[in-house]
């Protein structure tokens, strides 16, 4: 993930009120340095192993959510607000969610595109979902 698309979705976690959980690796970081434009502290959660750390929100109840194109996914505009700690995963913007990842998801949200680009940059898609979620679009 580039390091502008993590300013990106730390200032939209900021505007919604969620936090973000990144893996922690020592580019993630330096771009969070770079991309946070905020003025107060913000919510970062580094977490050491992305999947144990997801199985063990599922577990909890945590409702995960990955964006992804998949066969049972919700369209972005029926997605209900969310009504319990939920987690939103987003994958990379060649080769998606991890397989690995994909097992530990609860259901997936797709964003319709009527132009000719496979996807969203992840950083717009991650913000659209977010505002979703949050019940503010």
């Amino acid at each position: 993930m580039h390091g502008a698309n993590l300013g990106t979705l730390l200032r939209t976690c900021d505007a919604v009120g969620a936090c973000l959980a990144v893996p922690p690796f020592d580019w993630v970081d330096r771009a969070l340095a770079r991309g946070n434009t905020l003025r107060q502290p913000t919510c970062v959660h580094r977490v050491g192993s992305p999947l144990r750390w997801l199985a063990d929100e599922r577990a909890a109840g945590t409702n995960i959510l990955g964006v992804e194109l998949a066969d049972e996914a919700t369209r972005l505009a029926d997605l209900p607000t969310a009504q319990r700690r939920t987690v939103m995963v987003l994958g990379h913007e060649a080769t998606g969610i991890p397989p690995d990842a994909l097992d530990l998801l609860d259901g997936a949200v797709e964003i319709p595109m009527i132009g000719t680009g496979a996807c969203l940059n992840v950083a717009v898609a991650g913000s659209l979902v977010l505002y979703k979620l949050a019940g503010l679009l």
